[in-house]
Parts: C-alpha cells; sequence; structure tokens
C-alpha cells in the first residue's frame, strides 16, 4: 500500500502541536513541552512518536482526563530522592521540573532517582535519559501503560510495552542512547504498520484467536509478544516493579482499571534514575569507555545504539509525514 506524505518542517511540526494543544485547553509550559517532544521524535526519526501522539493528546484534553494547566510539585524525600506528583498532567511537563534537580543531585551525590506519580506518559524515552548524559551522567528510565503483552508462553496480556530507555555520556561525542519497548514491537509502530497496509514480523504478536499473525490490524486487536521470549518477559516483569511500586503507582493491569476508557493516554508512573560514573568508579573512565566503543563500531555490521537518531538528527530539512494525519490534526486545530 502507498502511504501519501506531506513534507513539512521541524519549526512548522513544532506549531502545528503547539496551537492545537493551546486550542484544546494546554496552558503555554505543558504546549512548549508536548511540542517539543514531539518534534524531538519527528527529528529523530522516531514518527510513531511523533505527530503520530498528537490526536491522543487532544482526546487527552478533551475528555478532561488529563490536566494541561497541571504544575507538578516536587518533594525532595532525602538529598537524593525526589518524588514528582505531575498532578495529572503530560510527563514532558514534569521532566522539565523535576530532571534539573535530579541532575544536580546525582553530581553532588554519586547518584539520585526521582519517581513520577500521577504523569500520562505517551512519548519516547530518549529525551529524559539523553538530557541526564548530557550532563555527563548515566540516565536510566522505565514506564509502565496498559496491559497490551502477555508474559513468554501466555496469551493473556499483564505488561505494557514496557519500554526501557538508558544513556552514556560520552565526552566530545553524542552519548550512548537505548530506548526499547520490552515487547517485540511497540504498539504504536504496530498501529502504523496496521494503518499503512504493512506486515509485521512473525512473533510481534498473537490474533484475538491467539494465532501467531504477521497481519499487524490483527494484533492491534489481539496481543503483543514480549521480545526474546523468557527473557524479554523477564525485562518486562522487571519494568512493571520499577515502574509500579517501586515509584508507588500502579501495575498495568491496574492501571487499566482505574482508567475511564476515555480516549487518551492512561495515567501512571515513571522511574528514573541518574548516576555519575566518575563518583561511583573514583576515576575518570572516558578514555576506556571511548576504546570500548571504538572497537564495537569497528565491527562489520554492528551499529552503536542511539547512532541513527543521531544521525537523522543532522538533516535539519522537512520531514515526511502522513498526509492523512496532517489533515487531521489540521481538523483538530481548525475546527474546535
Amino acid at each position: 500500500m502507498t502511504t501519501s506524505t506531506i513534507d513539512i518542517s521541524l519549526t512548522d511540526i513544532y506549531d502545528l502541536a503547539q496551537t492545537t494543544l493551546l486550542k484544546y485547553g494546554a496552558n503555554q509550559e505543558t504546549a512548549n513541552a508536548v511540542a517539543n517532544t514531539v518534534t524531538i521524535a519527528e527529528r529523530d526519526g522516531s514518527i510513531s512518536h511523533g505527530l503520530f501522539r498528537i490526536p491522543g493528546y487532544i482526546n487527552g484534553l478533551k475528555s478532561k482526563k488529563v490536566d494541561g494547566t497541571a504544575k507538578p510539585e516536587i518533594e525532595q524525600v532525602t538529598p537524593i530522592i525526589f518524588r514528582c506528583n505531575a498532578k495529572n498532567g503530560y510527563a514532558p511537563v514534569a521532566h522539565h521540573y523535576s530532571l534539573p534537580l535530579l541532575i544536580e543531585a546525582a553530581k553532588k551525590f554519586g547518584l539520585a532517582a526521582v519517581a513520577i506519580q500521577n504523569s500520562h506518559h505517551f512519548a519516547a524515552l530518549w529525551p529524559e535519559v539523553e538530557q541526564i548524559a548530557e550532563a555527563g551522567l548515566v540516565g536510566l528510565t522505565t514506564v509502565s501503560y496498559l496491559p497490551w503483552v502477555a508474559p513468554a508462553g501466555g496469551t493473556t496480556p499483564i505488561f505494557g510495552t514496557n519500554p526501557m530507555g538508558f544513556a552514556w555520556p560520552r565526552a566530545g561525542n553524542n552519548p550512548i542512547v537505548i530506548d526499547m519497548a520490552t515487547a517485540s514491537m511497540a504498539m504504536g509502530e504496530v498501529m502504523i504498520a496496521a494503518r499503512d497496509g504493512h506486515e509485521v514480523p512473525l512473533g510481534t504478536g498473537l490474533s484475538t484467536s491467539g494465532e501467531l499473525t504477521t497481519d499487524a490490524a490483527e494484533i492491534v486487536k489481539g496481543v503483543l509478544l514480549p521480545f526474546g521470549g523468557h527473557k524479554g518477559s523477564a525485562i518486562a516483569l522487571m519494568v512493571e516493579l520499577l515502574s509500579g511500586p517501586m515509584v508507588g503507582e500502579t501495575f498495568s493491569y491496574e492501571t487499566q482499571a482505574n482508567d475511564n476508557a476515555e480516549e487518551g493516554p492512561a495515567r501512571g508512573g515513571q522511574f528514573i534514575l541518574a548516576m555519575s560514573p566518575n563518583i561511583l568508579s573514583g576515576k575518570n573512565s572516558n578514555n576506556q569507555t571511548d576504546r570500548f566503543f571504538e572497537k564495537y563500531d569497528a565491527i562489520k555490521g554492528a551499529r552503536l545504539p542511539g547512532a541513527r537518531r543521531h544521525k537523522n538528527r543532522e538533516d535539519k530539512g522537512p520531514r515526511a509525514v502522513n498526509a492523512a494525519l496532517i489533515k487531521t490534526i489540521k481538523q483538530f486545530r481548525d475546527n474546535n
């Protein structure tokens, strides 16, 4: 199936997202933060987390499921532990308030963590951990969501797609950045494949009858599977624990039970950890890690995590965005 696209500049992507969010009740702070997150995703080639998400963001505001004027509250529990009550707002705003405090504490004490609660996370994870790495720290974050993924050997969903993000700083170079779902494929990518009529790899998920299928539309109606069988399933379990009880929030199945079934992202939590490799190791390990990354990158066919995103962002030109999606967002913006 051929998908029609429109070339649109990064500036226009930001403006389209921001003005649409403002029209549906987001304040300037929320509109700016979310539009920036969406633009970063389009810039770096992650279309499943770019403008594709705007209708969901808007539906969250329209239904009053999400407070577009929320101002997060930060509690410093100990010198290195923070709780951020996102006050039922979108996660990029919570990051704006909590990450500077997290980074400052980790630089001083060697590590720090923040538990984000009452947040609606609907984006990629690399912006958070990359910000931490750009400050010379190692970043780790996890998020759970709605139960779309069955554990290995099962056909009943209990996990979210349960992504995790990790970033390692590199002086004078782009950080190493990992952002991956523990599901075989992120649900957004499966939904885009279904929209565009593309098949997905066998093993991505099951149909409603519990059969393996390459039909993305059937998987959207059915269930996703974890990557790597029982190993991916175990990591998904770890993410559930870190993103739920560790931060005083819900498991994916509890999130679903508490959700009001309105369109828009469900409410949940996020775990973010920042660590100083210099303080923890007692030495500057830049030369050591650079030698390792050079050996890794020299392996034929290998690519360092995050390298494609960093390469994509070198292109300052327009991005090709699904034409029907642009039309839908403009209808939201112009017909309210």
